[in-house]
């Protein structure tokens, strides 16, 4: 699980491990281009930042997160070239003290009104101080990552197909050969044939498949995923949009030593706005996760539930309740994580947020000393231009 308190205002984004700005930044224009410059300072206050069950160890950690955007386009194509980084301050160990580096380029490109493309590339340099392989040190890696989509059909066509593509290149950087076993290459393709079947809503029938290539022959975890999905995904209606896929996954091992596994698949995100202050977001997903800890590969089924309401103006609070379950195929291990929380935030200008929050996680797992609960509390300022 990616280390808690990196984070920024939004418990959702918290638990989703993904930053968070100021809720309208303003750009400065440099020649063709726009630069949005955006902040956020924190000061938490973490029980468990190991996530240990015995011996808990606690530290005050002060957060650092400078965002920086650069993009440019045109009537047909726009691009986004995006850095971050996220340095985390552990007052009570210096070892933990860890900077994380995002890269990332971004392009929308619309050749006519039936061709259209988009792709990226990014490069994260990250360390993580819970569930990590030992705890005295971080778990450290990066990830190169390149994706492309091609979409042909009119937006307002009856049909419509995506072509898509992602590669992954994950590297450990740890001492000695410390997490070497994960090391990978990840390279997956899929179709999605899209079908209108209302002004806002489409049905969709996906296909994918993705080869993983470990770079330690001895981890004999090469395999291959194939996923069929259906489904329907729907824009803002009346009070609801999202997107539902239902369906099936096979992982299959080039190794005869590893056993085959096929599984219950889908992925669904929904918001449901009653009113236009007040959204409800619902996400669950349940699929096959690279294997950790010597298992061949973990079944996780995580939903993810938050409430966002705006009162005034000024005043918004979010609550948030998380619950996976991770079945670690391989091992005698199976846990189940829930986590809660609840945040306030006040926003006294356009440029600032300030937000009070509190998370809880608390990990129930077969294996006794895989079994914690760890709180955080967060105190975060979010600025921009």
């Amino acid at each position: 699980m990616r280390n808690i308190t990196l984070a920024g205002a939004s418990l959702f984004c918290l638990a989703t491990t993904q930053g968070w700005a100021a809720s309208d930044p303003r750009d400065i224009r440099i020649g063709g281009f726009e630069f949005t410059p955006t902040l956020i300072v924190r000061e938490s206050y973490d029980d468990n930042y190991h996530g240990l069950s015995d011996n808990e160890q606690a530290s005050w950690v002060t957060g650092i997160n400078p965002t920086f955007l650069l993009a440019t386009g045109n009537r047909n194509s726009e691009y986004e070239l995006e850095y971050s980084f996220n340095s985390d301050i552990f007052h009570s160990d210096s070892e933990a003290s860890n900077t994380d580096h995002h890269l990332n380029l971004r392009s929308a490109m619309e050749f006519t009104s039936r061709h259209r493309l988009n792709w990226g590339l990014g490069y994260h340099r990250v360390e993580e101080t819970a569930d990590t392989e030992i705890d005295t040190e971080n778990d450290k890696y990066s990830s190169a990552i390149a994706r492309a989509s091609y979409v042909y059909g009119a937006r307002t066509a009856r049909n419509q197909l995506e072509f898509g593509t992602r590669y992954e290149e994950r590297r450990y950087h740890n001492s000695g050969n410390l997490n070497a076993s994960e090391e990978r290459d990840s390279l997956m393709f899929n179709s999605i044939w899209f079908h209108r079947i209302g002004a806002t809503t489409r049905s969709l029938l996906e296909v994918r498949h993705t080869d993983h290539d470990y770079k330690q022959a001895t981890a004999l975890r090469d395999s291959t995923n194939l996923a069929l999905l259906g489904g329907a995904t729907w824009e803002a209606g009346a009070k609801t949009s999202g997107t539902v896929k239902l369906g099936a996954e096979r992982k299959d091992f080039d190794s005869d030593q590893r056993e085959d596994f096929t599984s219950p698949m889908w992925e669904v995100g929904v918001t449901w706005k009653p009113r236009s202050y007040s959204a409800f977001k619902l996400n669950t997903r349940r699929a096959f996760d690279e294997g950790d800890y010597g298992a061949s590969t973990i079944n996780d089924w995580t939903t993810l539930a938050a409430w966002e309401h705006e009162w005034t103006s000024r005043i918004s609070t979010e609550l948030l309740y998380r619950f996976s379950d991770r079945e670690y195929k391989g091992l005698d291990r199976d846990d189940e994580r829930t986590s809660y929380g609840a945040g306030v935030t006040w926003s006294p200008d356009r440029w600032i947020d300030v937000t009070l929050s509190y998370l809880r996680t608390e990990n129930d797992s077969s294996m006794s000393w895989k079994t914690y609960d760890r709180n955080v509390y967060l105190l975060s300022f979010d600025m921009s231009l």
